[in-house]
């Protein structure tokens, strides 16, 4: 079940109250639900409080200040992100993060390794990380941020305490905001028409078209670091399978991204209903005035029809269908 940050905070803490803490946590959730502040109070909470707690002077609560996650690093906390060309995390950093848990804190102190985008590890750092979670080292706390915790391996899954995180900017963050301001450019020039649909098509289609070359650089990126690294200790044969791996993870990060522009679309077409309605609670607030000049001529029995096949449009992207040609279709029938 997800929970808000504070929540998930104040039950992890009644448990290290209780000494009861579990030794490894995987956070995920949207990109801006407080995954990393959650980590930083973790930090806090077991190795001594940040600024603030305790009371003032006259006697009033002093806020807790949560800092920002990298000015926790140092001493017995280590935090790894992904830092390379092809944004994975490599075997080497893990290795040096074991190197950390495995040495002999001073009592009381307890050694944290944080994960940013563990979802991110390759696959030779992903099973080194799994021995560590099979046999952690004393005083340890593992914690793994991420935002698709689908993409890490089932074995780290089953040994970390999962805790969901709900709120964050899944649908304006990573060009979400600018695929709503392309399309508000657009259909303020004419909304509803063949023209009007394809132009939509369009500027959906270039966003898509940026993110799949930014997949395959990043898969070949990844493709380039490992040969440098074990061409001369495997065979061919490995490294053939190691480039479809980051061939098919290319595919998903494009699909994932595809699957999460449609969203977008929809919720600025659900966002014209709430406007038509006056019910409120925009996803794109930003946007409101575009959208009501496009909502004097929409009714609410057209935005359904429009929200329907757009949802009939995922349902063929998920068959074997030509996706030039099942974009053109699902936009006329969208907004034509």
């Amino acid at each position: 079940m997800s929970q808000t940050a504070e929540k998930s905070f104040e039950l992890i803490k009644s448990a290290h109250e209780r000494g009861r803490l579990a030794h490894a946590f995987l956070v995920s959730g949207d990109l801006g639900c407080g995954k990393e502040e959650l980590a930083s109070r973790l930090i806090s909470m077991v190795n001594g409080p940040s600024e603030g707690g305790g009371m003032d002077l006259f006697g009033e609560p002093v806020v807790e200040k949560i800092l920002p996650l990298d000015e926790q690093e140092g001493g017995w906390v280590r935090i790894i992100r992904p830092r390379s060309k092809s944004r994975r995390i490599s075997v080497r950093e893990i290795r040096d993060l074991e190197h950390t848990l495995h040495l002999a804190a001073p009592k009381g102190e307890t050694k944290v390794g944080v994960i940013v985008d563990a979802d991110r590890m390759n696959e030779q750092a992903e099973n080194a990380f799994l021995k560590t979670l099979e046999e952690p080292p004393d005083g340890t706390l593992l914690l793994l941020l991420s935002t698709r915790p689908q993409r890490l391996l089932a074995t780290i899954l089953s040994r970390c305490v999962q805790v969901k995180l709900t709120g964050g900017r899944a649908l304006a963050s990573d060009g979400g905001d600018e695929l709503v301001a392309s399309l508000n450019e657009v259909a303020s020039r004419g909304f509803g028409g063949p023209i009007a649909a394809l132009h939509m098509k369009s500027v959906f289609t270039n966003f898509l078209a940026v993110k799949k070359a930014e997949a395959e650089a990043a898969a070949k990126a990844a493709m380039k670091e490992e040969i440098a690294t074990y061409r001369d200790g495997t065979d061919g044969i490995w490294l053939k399978e190691r480039e479809d791996f980051h061939k098919a993870g290319a595919e998903a990060d494009y699909l994932e991204a595809r699957n999460r522009y449609l969203d977008v679309i929809l919720a600025w077409l659900a966002d014209l209903i709430r406007i038509k309605t006056g019910s409120g609670g925009l996803d794109f607030p930003d946007s409101a005035e575009h959208l009501e000049k496009i909502a004097e001529g929409e009714s609410v029995f057209q935005i359904g029809k429009r929200l329907d096949a757009l949802e009939k449009l995922r349902q063929t992207l998920e068959t074997n269908a030509s996706e030039p040609l099942a974009l053109e279709v699902g936009f006329l029938r969208a907004f034509a």
